[in-house]
């Protein structure tokens, strides 16, 4: 699936760069996602990895007891990058100008990409790039909720129901040959089974659509 000029759309097409100029260091999602998130980073990411984190920010929500080997981290504000304790190089990019990474070929275990990928205006040429630097047999994991800065993500997401935007992440990595093995985890309440059935309230649904370099 190619996406049309129209559907690659926002509300607001100022400057992503002067949109992320000041740094933002809050969390964008609620305590039972993240713990949904760093549960699934501890279930498909090894000890020693190389680990990409693309459009990060000041934290990556990776496991504490889980030491890399290296974990590269993107975004569109260096302070916040700064920020973040995890990242052992980082570097800033706008993808909505530039896809390419600078980065080699087959040089990461993992790549990362968290509640980000509804602004991605190219997902075709970025989810190329994610295979490119995956080592065979690598993996990425697309973690996302329903927030997210409406103005900025692309029009077909926001006109999208939240199983249509897991259906359209799967679609990226589908449309790249050399992709497999991929699966989507689709919870719409982030809490426990055991709380919802005792009738607390839910919080952020999460999701998440997982594929691997099989090729």
């Amino acid at each position: 699936m190619f996406l049309e000029t129209t559907q690659r759309s926002k509300l607001d097409e100022s400057s992503d760069d002067s949109f992320y100029s000041l740094p933002r260091l809050v969390t964008h999602v609620d305590e039972g996602f993240i713990q949904q998130l760093t549960d699934l980073y501890r279930e498909h990411l090894r000890p020693g990895m190389r680990v990409f984190d693309m459009m990060s920010s000041w934290v990556s929500h990776l496991p504490d007891d889980v030491q890399f080997e290296h974990v590269e981290g993107h975004g569109m504000n260096a302070e916040e990058l700064a920020q973040n304790p995890r990242l052992d190089h980082y570097f800033v990019q706008n993808l909505n100008q530039k896809q390419l990474l600078p980065l080699s070929d087959a040089s990461f275990d993992a790549v990362l990409n968290t509640v980000s990928v509804q602004y991605l205006q190219y997902p075709e040429a970025v989810f190329a790039e994610i295979y490119r630097i995956l080592k065979p047999e690598g993996i990425a994991i697309v973690s996302f909720s329903n927030r997210m800065f409406f103005q900025k993500a692309i029009q077909i997401w926001r006109d999208a129901s939240e199983p249509k935007r897991v259906q359209l992440v799967q679609s990226y990595f589908a449309n790249i040959p050399g992709f497999g093995a991929i699966q989507a985890i689709a919870e719409p309440s982030s809490l426990p089974s055991i709380l919802r059935m005792m009738g607390v309230p839910g919080g952020d649904p999460f999701y998440a659509v997982l594929a691997k370099r099989v090729r």
